[in-house]
């Protein structure tokens, strides 16, 4: 099983919303005291697999330049669920957004195993212009 499963993914047009959705499977209460973050695969150059967002343990957030003002992270520890609010979408945030949690070390940039399905699928959003 793996560790979420995330929800939400589609295609819109640009200026368009989606909201994501990643829940820790079998209700795993170390999701909700963790970093929890959002992956996408770049497509160029060299596919690095981009932090889009995360919440940290000590409950600050980061987004990266591209989504600030657009995009929004947040919890709900009760569900063991965090989303993302994807507002004023753009053809470039087209991708597969994966979601990852760790509770002993700290998310960071460019983390392979988020995008290649360590943590889950992922959801696919397409952007059209």
């Amino acid at each position: 099983e793996a560790p979420v499963v995330e929800s939400g993914g589609g295609s819109v047009q640009a200026g368009g919303s989606l909201r994501l959705s990643c829940t820790a499977s079998g209700w795993d209460s170390t999701f909700d005291d963790s970093d929890i973050g959002w992956y996408r695969q770049l497509q160029a150059p060299g596919n690095k697999c981009e932090l889009v967002s995360v919440i940290r343990r000590n409950g600050s957030i980061a987004y990266v330049d591209s989504v600030k003002g657009r995009f929004a992270i947040s919890q709900d520890n009760a569900k063991h669920t965090a989303y993302l609010q994807m507002d004023s979408l753009k053809p470039e945030d087209t991708a597969v957004y994966s979601c990852a949690y760790e509770k002993g070390d700290s998310l960071i940039d460019d983390d392979p195993r988020a995008c290649f399905g360590y943590w889950g699928q992922g959801t696919q959003v397409t952007v059209s212009s």
